[in-house]
């Protein structure tokens, strides 16, 4: 639930590295102050650092596994390279860590102009953009290869930069099996005793970097990337997550905002439980959606036309597995409710998986609770009972970022808004803002600050379907960058994500990052 994803990412353990920075520092003319105590520039030797561009490994376990990125159609080859960062940029010239980048040099045949690096965030927070961007390139990203040297990372501590360590495999499968909807006072003692032993696993494990993985720092490291690439402005495309990193990185770095891109925009206005509670809202209307289309298809894994009956179903195939797990063929391991849970959610996000998630559930209706448990470990990024450290990120980013920590009084306040926004979903995603209760790390702020003034025109794209940021939090994010900063637009569609999606809003985006057209604000695509 709190995996923001693309939504051509999403159905798609590192130790900490640190050196000696030099003692050499300089005036740094392009550090803002973010209203609070201003930050401390970079040594020179990190804002001038040359970094070792090379051909690119196979993704690690950290990043997800997989094989090694293939060359884009027209032979550009994947380059890897690590640049040196501050672990903490109140001590700049303090320990380092390493930020793991990839790259596809613009395109040499375009017969335009290289306009320099465009960098992708994919989202999260706990995505790892060296493998994401080589995945989708290929299918997304070819007409912006023509004049942009395609550039993604994996910020800090996510993947192979200091990713965050939590549990071990076998203990990951425990945690994710475990009841995430309590019913009585000995079950809610067990979910928080479990996510206190999380938190401090993660501190025992990952402490030295818990308190420096905030989207903060994070932006602060696009800054750096951006010196250290050679661009005069940072041109950027964000998505989910990504949207909140780059209104962080335009609120602290106003005036080197280049060519930027919002797609599946995370609302900057709405604390932890809001957050949750509309994405509740969100996931919810997308299984109305899902279940509006499921009777127009050939198979369909309810009978009838009424979409409530499949609901209904749904609501008692996750009350049956709260008490009795399903076997998983060729597999050690059951599904349980909260893995259905989860599954289920996972396969939301695009329209896409629809016909996945109707088979899915036709297999645990008839006892196979395989496919289900394949949905939860893809959003997991299990593979081969080996985990991404994406999950661990995701909490660490968001526990530095938010300081709002609940009770389990609070829950039982919230229950009853969030059992009415969603039957199916809300008990699970209710419980779920108990995540940070017992982090080690106090977090930064309800909500964020992106207002941008002086910055470049940023577009900002909501989709009217989107389950994971709703449509909402697109204009919200427009007002909030500040006028003439924010141009919002509309798709009207299903899915977490738009671009490469909807032609309309394709075409939009590559004439602004392209050609520096920008588009009429409240521009809508069908």
């Amino acid at each position: 639930m709190s995996h923001h994803r693309s939504s051509r990412a999403a159905i798609g353990l590192v130790s900490l590295a640190v050196l000696a920075a030099a003692t050499l520092t300089a005036c740094d003319p392009d550090v803002e102050d973010d209203g609070a105590a201003a930050i401390p520039a970079v040594p020179a030797a990190l804002g001038e650092q040359k970094l070792d561009w090379a051909g690119c490994p196979a993704p690690s376990a950290a990043q997800g596994g997989g094989e090694k990125p293939e060359d884009l159609p027209d032979g550009t080859k994947w380059q890897c390279a690590t640049m040196k960062a501050p672990l903490d940029y109140a001590k700049p010239d303090g320990r380092t860590i390493d930020i793991a980048l990839v790259r596809a040099r613009a395109a040499k045949d375009s017969g335009k102009k290289s306009l320099g690096s465009l960098v992708f965030n994919f989202g999260g927070p706990g995505g790892a953009g060296v493998p994401t961007l080589p995945a989708f390139a290929a299918e997304d990203y070819l007409e912006l290869h023509k004049r942009y040297d395609l550039v993604s990372f994996d910020p800090r501590g996510v993947g192979d930069s200091a990713g965050v360590q939590c549990l071990d495999d076998k203990a990951m499968d425990a945690w994710l099996a475990q009841d995430s909807t309590p019913d009585d006072a000995a079950e809610e003692k067990v979910l928080t005793l479990g996510t206190s032993a999380y938190a401090r696993a993660c501190e025992s494990n990952s402490g030295a970097v818990l308190e420096h993985v905030g989207t903060q720092e994070a932006a602060r490291d696009l800054d750096l990337m951006r010196r250290v690439l050679g661009d005069e402005k940072l041109n950027y495309f964000g998505l989910s997550y990504g949207t909140q990193l780059g209104g962080v990185y335009a609120h602290l770095f106003p005036k080197n905002v280049g060519r930027t891109v919002f797609d599946a925009v995370v609302d900057p206005t709405q604390d932890s439980a809001t957050v949750t509670l509309s994405q509740t809202e969100g996931f919810e209307s997308a299984l109305q959606n899902f279940l509006k289309d499921c009777v127009k298809q050939d198979e369909c894994f309810f009978e009838g036309k009424d979409p409530a009956r499949g609901e209904k179903e749904i609501t008692e195939l996750l009350e049956s597995l709260d008490t009795k797990p399903l076997p998983v063929e060729d597999d050690d391991r059951v599904l349980t409710q909260g893995q259905a849970g989860i599954g289920i959610l996972a396969a939301l996000y695009s329209q896409e998986s629809w016909s996945w998630l109707s088979r899915a559930l036709q297999a645990a209706e008839e006892g196979e609770g395989g496919e289900l448990l394949w949905l939860s470990d893809m959003y997991a990024e299990r593979n081969d009972g080996v985990y991404s450290n994406s999950g661990p990120a995701n909490t660490a980013v968001n526990c530095a970022d938010s300081k709002d920590r609940f009770t389990v009084e609070d829950v039982h306040q919230q229950l009853p808004e969030f059992r009415k926004a969603s039957p199916v979903f809300g008990d699970m995603t209710a419980w779920m803002l108990l995540a940070c209760t017992d982090w080690p790390v106090e977090g930064h702020a309800s909500t964020v600050d992106v207002k941008a003034d002086g910055a470049g025109p940023v577009l900002v794209i909501g989709n009217t379907g989107d389950p994971a940021t709703p449509y909402e939090g697109a204009k919200k994010m427009a007002d909030a960058l500040g006028k003439g900063v924010g141009v919002h637009l509309t798709v009207e569609g299903e899915g977490h994500g738009t671009y490469a999606v909807n032609k309309c809003l394709t075409k939009i985006v590559d004439k602004y990052l392209l050609d520096g057209t920008v588009p009429k604000n409240d521009t809508v695509c069908s």
